[in-house]
């Protein structure tokens, strides 16, 4: 009888990250998921799947995760799935540095963070795989998304590094970049606006009002959004393929901008862009 798989998956509070690690229990991996608030980790539990605190922005926390993973399965791990993330919308001059730092610390530091505990335990076991939930805003960019931008392109440079190190070994890294997907982030984003932008003194105001009605009323609304078992099935070829890819680029829209982003001159690109 086969070892049971083991895996991390974070952000496991709602949407993605939650389907992913129910989904994966349900298919035979045993799971560890983070959440931060005690009602989220109380459901983990009550689902059967072990729980931890872990908030990316705290290293103590992330820290605390890797050691306490460890413990319980003796110094393995078959898989990681960094996930859980929040969007800081605003436009650019409008986004002060310690934000934009708050979001890094959450949607990029605190992921190298825990990979770099992680790595040293699959190179000893001479396997593993990484797998990282971007966007498709880590490879095209939206107006008033720019600090969420800027996190999610940096994930992909790095992760991509990461990939090409990891090359000569069995550890296989891969980005997921999904389009729109249900989940609570644009819901989630509002409080993130409102504490950190100063909408009323901005000379973008107009466009913070629409952009606040559209969020309150849960964000884009898409024919071709898609449900997180989408992301559930690109995240299971990454894992348990013998050749995962190192892009899966998720739903219509997403797979339509990178398209144009390949073909179209970069001036045009942008243009196109701006009018969404």
């Amino acid at each position: 009888m086969s070892q049971q798989k083991t895996i991390v998956v974070t952000g496991c509070s709602s949407g993605i990250g939650a389907h992913c690690a129910r989904a994966l229990k349900q298919d035979g991996w045993r799971v560890f998921a983070t959440a931060r608030r005690p009602d989220d980790l109380e459901a983990l539990q009550a689902d059967g799947l072990e729980a931890f605190y872990m908030d990316y922005r705290e290293p103590d926390s992330i820290a605390a995760l890797a050691e306490g993973v460890l413990e319980r399965t003796g110094g393995s791990l078959d898989a990681l799935y960094n996930n859980g993330a929040y969007s800081q919308a605003g436009a650019v001059e409008d986004l002060s540095t310690e934000a934009l730092r708050e979001q890094f610390e959450a949607n990029f530091f605190g992921w190298h963070e825990l990979t770099r505990r992680i790595i040293p335990v699959m190179r000893a076991r001479g396997h593993g795989r990484i797998v990282q939930c971007s966007s498709i805003l880590g490879l095209v960019p939206m107006r008033w998304r720019g600090a969420y931008n800027a996190s999610k392109f940096a994930l992909e440079a790095l992760s991509v590094t990461m990939r090409m190190e990891l090359a000569e070994t069995d550890i296989h890294v891969s980005l997921i970049e999904p389009g729109p997907i249900e989940s609570k982030i644009a819901v989630n984003a509002l409080h993130h606006i409102e504490r950190n932008i100063d909408i009323e003194n901005s000379v973008h105001r107009k466009d913070y009002e629409r952009e606040l009605r559209r969020m309150r009323q849960g964000g884009v609304r898409s024919k071709h959004k898609l449900g997180p078992e989408a992301v559930y099935e690109a995240l299971k070829h990454a894992l348990e393929s013998k050749k995962p890819k190192t892009h899966y680029v998720l739903t219509r829209p997403a797979k339509i901008a990178t398209t144009l982003k390949r073909l179209l001159p970069a001036e045009l690109l942008y243009r196109l862009l701006e009018k969404r």
